[in-house]
């Protein structure tokens, strides 16, 4: 296969950045931690997406770009419902949280260290400006994951003892800066591609200055496999929380999607979030502080109140409204995320 330059893998990350779309169909992935770990292989289909083992400890429920959010909530409810009936029939426990909370010394088939989250998959907009163009999404795509990340924070163990992290998953992004590189949506994506690490430790950038032969297929590879908090894979893709409690999943989903795709409300959550670009460590502290941190407490108030505002303006149901005003109250407003409830017990049982 043809080497590619350096301009050339450039290119082809930006040409396949976006398919530019108006904002409306939604997709939803969430991870499903396993006890024991030993997630059966391969990919099976559920009722509208699908189960694929992503490690022995965690699988993941896949569904399928829905129009819109309901559509899209009732499929993952379904799915999620249908997924845990075939876990169970391997004799696995689906655990409900973000990360293990087993003791070290517990029995031998309890987890080590893993992770589970949830993502969001929305259009890439339009081309052109206004709060529904593709770069404008991308910006705020950039500035507002901090912000949900830290409200909805769920894995403060490792080994079932606190981190001093609120997220350990999170933390891994520590170094982030919340700003996008430089340059429009798709060379800004091509950019972060480009300079990623390898499992090498360098980047494909030194790599290919070094005299490396890359192909595409190397370079499909290197892009597929990164997990930023915001990716370009046609669409949009939002690695926007940890796993949530119970049904708690669908409430980043509901609160990331009409913040993006609701005019209004992403107006308003743009202007609770712009100034974020400019904060010093600002994914270290959304990783270890959450929403105890000042700043990023009161970007949330701001854009959980956009959040349901949108919700009520779309005529939303009752329930799902409630879920959004009852998490704002209980974590939001008081400066405390889903993990600071897990630390509270392991501090009761200690």
């Amino acid at each position: 296969m043809t080497a590619l330059t350096e301009t050339a893998a450039a290119d082809l990350l930006a040409a396949g950045a976006f398919s530019p779309g108006l904002p409306g169909f939604v997709g939803i992935a969430v991870d499903l931690l396993l006890d024991p770990a030993s997630a059966p292989a391969g990919r099976r289909p559920l009722r509208h997406g699908f189960l694929d083992a992503r490690s022995p400890r965690v699988m993941v429920v896949s569904g399928p770009p829905s129009p819109g959010l309901d559509v899209a909530l009732r499929r993952m409810a379904d799915d999620l419902a249908a997924s845990t009936r075939l876990v169970e029939k391997h004799r696995l426990t689906v655990l409900d949280q973000a990360t293990d909370t087993v003791h070290p010394d517990g029995p031998e088939h309890a987890l080590g260290t893993a992770t589970a989250g949830i993502r969001i998959g929305l259009e890439a907009g339009l081309d052109g400006g206004g709060p529904l163009g593709l770069g404008r999404r991308w910006d705020l795509a950039h500035t507002l994951t901090p912000v949900l990340a830290a409200a909805f924070a769920n894995a403060p163990l490792r080994h079932g003892r606190p981190t001093g992290w609120r997220s350990v998953r999170q933390a891994l992004r520590r170094e982030l800066p919340v700003a996008p590189a430089p340059g429009d949506a798709r060379e800004s994506w091509s950019a972060y591609v480009l300079r990623a690490r390898t499992a090498t430790g360098r980047s494909l950038r030194d790599a290919l200055r070094a005299g490396s032969r890359l192909t595409a297929s190397d370079l499909r590879r290197h892009r597929d496999a990164l997990r930023p908090p915001v990716a370009a894979r046609g669409h949009l893709e939002l690695d926007v929380a940890d796993r949530q409690p119970c049904s708690g999943w669908r409430l980043p989903v509901t609160v990331a999607t009409v913040l993006m795709d609701d005019p209004r409300a992403a107006e308003e959550a743009w202007e609770a979030t712009k100034h974020l670009v400019s904060e010093p460590g600002l994914w270290e502290r959304a990783a270890r502080d959450a929403v105890a941190d000042p700043v990023l407490a009161a970007a949330a108030r701001d854009c959980f109140v956009a959040a349901y505002g949108a919700l009520a303006r779309q005529g939303a149901g009752r329930e799902l409204r409630d879920a959004v005003a009852e998490f704002t109250e209980r974590y939001v407003h008081r400066g405390r995320c889903p993990a600071d409830d897990v630390l509270d017990q392991v501090t009761a049982h200690s």
